[in-house]
């Protein structure tokens, strides 16, 4: 049968897909859509791809995929998704920005999955909603646009505004964005045939428990750990860190000696360093304020213990390889 829910026309979605995105993504967001057709016997939805010039897109992966064309046909469509991946915030281009302010001022409902969020910040189309994006990329987010209302959620729909962390992520947002236009029961039966057993809430957080990341459950020592994890661009020293778990210093460093066969200076090191890896290669922020935003006092310090950690400098890891 054609057409939606009581003859009603099929909501029709457009994934716009940026240089480097991420096909896992891509697919967990696409695919519930035709089961929803599948299941219902209704073409409830109508889901076509498109890029910038209508030419096949490169995903993460080294696998290109063809679309069924340019950037001109997201006109009209109910729901445009903007689907992002490696360095989205390098990819958005300013005929992307305008197609994507136009299409919105039409009343669109604008989504974005994984890093596609960068694409909707730069165009101000996130300006007054919540939105996330994926954990990896928050930190950064937030210090590119400190005026969002940025969540760490799996996925949030505010109004027409509907993003989501990626991966498996764009599963259950499209999911829940099935059962608000129909009901929970074809979103179930989409879940089942997925083989995935529960949908998840919007509001569930994005990374894995980190007792389970870590392969550690001595409680004191993740206490610590997720503290400096809350604490990278003030690192806290580590008296003070052990002194909050009911520990000495000499205890501390034992636990990380035994469990993780560094210590906690060097560890807390290692993690705003990696944050600061991630700042360089994502964002265009100057190279001070990487610094300070990981805890650095000062560009020279920075750089010297950058070099010592990852034999580079930060100018060297921001420059392109030849």
């Amino acid at each position: 049968m054609d057409g939606g829910s009581n003859g009603a026309k099929p909501h029709r979605i457009g994934f716009f897909l940026l240089p480097d995105f991420t096909m896992m993504a891509f697919s967990a967001g696409v695919e519930p859509y035709r089961l929803a057709n599948h299941i219902s016997e209704q073409t409830l939805y109508t889901c076509k791809s498109y890029s910038i010039d209508g030419g096949p897109v490169r995903s993460s992966n080294g696998m290109s995929v063809n679309v069924d064309g340019a950037i001109d046909g997201i006109d009209g469509l109910e729901t445009v998704f903007v689907c992002g991946g490696v360095n989205s915030r390098a990819q958005v281009t300013k005929p992307l920005i305008q197609k994507l302010r136009r299409v919105a001022s039409h009343g669109t409902g604008m989504g974005a999955i994984c890093t596609g969020s960068e694409a909707l910040a730069q165009a101000g189309l996130l300006d007054g909603y919540s939105c996330t994006i994926h954990w990896e990329n928050i930190p950064s987010f937030m210090e590119e646009y400190p005026d969002l209302d940025v969540v760490p959620e799996l996925f949030e729909i505010d109004r027409n505004r509907y993003t989501c962390a990626g991966g498996t992520a764009a599963l259950d947002m499209s999911l829940k964005l099935i059962a608000l236009h129909y009901d929970n029961a074809i979103a179930s039966q989409v879940a089942d045939m997925l083989i995935h057993h529960r949908i998840r809430d919007g509001d569930e957080g994005q990374r894995m428990e980190l007792r389970t990341r870590l392969g550690v459950s001595h409680p004191k020592l993740l206490e610590v750990i997720a503290e400096m994890e809350k604490n990278l661009e003030e690192p806290v020293n580590c008296a003070d860190l052990a002194d909050g778990v009911g520990l000495s210093t000499r205890q501390l460093e034992r636990l990380f000696r035994k469990y993780l066969s560094t210590a906690p200076t060097k560890y807390y090191l290692a993690m705003r360093l990696s944050r600061a890896r991630f700042l360089l290669r994502q964002t265009s922020l100057p190279i001070l304020s990487v610094a300070l935003a990981c805890g650095f006092v000062s560009a020279s310090h920075f750089s010297k213990c950058y070099r010592e950690h990852f034999s580079r400098t930060p100018s060297e890891e921001r420059r392109p390889e030849a």
